[in-house]
């Protein structure tokens, strides 16, 4: 496009950054978004077919559901963010060969709060 500047043009996301970029404003909410609201939160200029395709594919993986009530068209997540990232760990643990190696060295760049935290979730389900 002759005379666009960078800005005029869209941000290039890396992969999977726009799936994480709308689940992160479907857990920002407590009720279910339109594509259309959620293309109004996204920085970006993204279009509203793109929105729309991304929630399709979250929704064929998934991660988000399409609300059956009250408004046509709105989505929500299926799990939280942190239940997501459990989940991710989990299955990183389990792809590799030596899990136990893996949590050495996933504890030991762990900063002192989370050690912290871990510790207590581990005293408070008696391990």
């Amino acid at each position: 496009m002759a005379g666009a500047t960078p800005r005029d043009r869209a941000v290039r996301r890396g992969p999977g950054e726009l799936e994480s970029e709308i689940l992160a404003t479907l857990w920002a909410t407590d009720r279910p978004l339109t594509p259309a609201e959620i293309q109004a939160c996204l920085r970006g200029g993204l279009a509203y077919n793109t929105v729309h395709t991304i929630l399709r594919r979250l929704h064929d993986k998934g991660l988000v559901l399409r609300d059956a009530d009250g408004r046509r068209g709105a989505y929500r997540p299926v799990k939280n963010a942190a239940q997501l990232t459990a989940e991710a760990m989990h299955r990183a643990l389990a792809r590799g060969p030596d899990p136990i190696a893996a949590l050495q060295h996933f504890v030991t760049g762990l900063t002192s709060a989370q050690e912290a935290a871990l510790r207590e979730l581990l005293d408070a389900s008696g391990t």
